[in-house]
């Protein structure tokens, strides 16, 4: 990448990168010139991905990690450090969905969709704040979903995490400020992706995995003065 591209000093962490909106990220921040450090919970799909963006010319590390154990989020910053350096960019995209009957989920799903979608964003973001604060500048992203301002049926505890990761983030927002760094969360709807079924809905006119790269670029390229809270993004006709 050209050395004066806009994020040429930027160290990007994305968790969740191995396909769809985290690949598409991860993709985008590496075309602006930011070195990337990759995650996801499979070793061979975030090593095939870090492969194909390497073959674009982009510098990407990519490696196994479960957001939601904090020792592997411990491990996987601690090597990202060693490796590239002081992380300036986090985006926390990694998550899963389940989706039942509130009455019909089992413990051991609701805890795995709140541990990633939730528990996994506090985690990495604990983990990788000592160094924006050392910065003293940085960003970090949430994906959320609109989700997590909408409820519907089937979707209590996808709807929970959601909801909770926007209480998360604008608690993170207040704490960070201070220390110049900017917490942002895009909340977008359907999206076409392999995460869920969308059932009748025309893929066309979902949104597409580099709709929210745009997005995660606006915020990233923003001046310093100021910051994004929130981003709700919605395709231009309904599926």
């Amino acid at each position: 990448m050209k050395k004066n591209a806009p994020l040429s000093q930027e160290i990007a962490i994305v968790t969740g990168a191995s396909r769809g909106i985290g690949l598409a990220i991860a993709r985008r921040l590496g075309r602006l010139g930011a070195r990337l450090a990759l995650c996801s919970r499979t070793a061979p799909a975030v090593k095939q991905a870090a492969d194909a963006l390497r073959s674009e010319g982009i510098e990407a590390l990519g490696l196994p990690a479960d957001v939601s154990n904090a020792k592997s989020v411990r491990q996987f910053v601690s090597r990202v450090h060693k490796d590239l350096g002081d992380v300036s960019v986090l985006v926390n995209n990694a998550g899963v969905g389940i989706f039942h009957p509130f009455h019909e989920i089992e413990e051991a799903d609701w805890d795995r969709v709140l541990d990633t979608n939730l528990k996994g964003a506090f985690l990495m973001s604990r983990e990788v704040a000592p160094q924006l604060i050392r910065r003293k500048r940085g960003h970090i992203i949430h994906i959320g979903s609109l989700a997590g301002k909408n409820t519907f049926a089937g979707a209590a505890a996808y709807c929970a995490s959601k909801w909770g990761l926007r209480g998360l983030a604008g608690c993170m927002a207040e704490d960070l400020r201070g220390h110049g760094i900017r917490v942002s969360v895009i909340f977008p709807g359907s999206v076409h992706t392999e995460f869920s079924p969308h059932a009748g809905k025309d893929p066309a006119r979902m949104l597409q995995p580099d709709d929210i790269a745009h997005v995660v670029e606006m915020l990233v390229l923003q001046a310093p003065q100021s910051f994004v809270s929130e981003v709700d993004l919605r395709p231009t006709q309904k599926p």
